[in-house]
């Protein structure tokens, strides 16, 4: 678990969704706001993905 909260990516990406927050809590509803969380969800999925392949190749050196 502290892999994750550590993380430079997933820190990164999960701040990055204050913005898209903060758009969708005041700006205009349209087809961009449903793009921007889009995006946002993607930068999650690959920071989740590159911390697990990150603690993936660790273990193998380690075996």
């Amino acid at each position: 678990m502290r892999k994750y909260i550590f993380s430079g990516s997933l820190i990164s990406a999960v701040l990055g969704g204050w913005g898209t927050l903060q758009t969708t809590r005041k700006g205009p509803r349209d087809w961009r706001l449903a793009l921007m969380w889009m995006s946002w969800a993607i930068t999650v999925v690959i920071a989740v993905d590159s911390v697990i392949a990150r603690s993936r190749a660790v273990d193998q050196r380690e075996e």
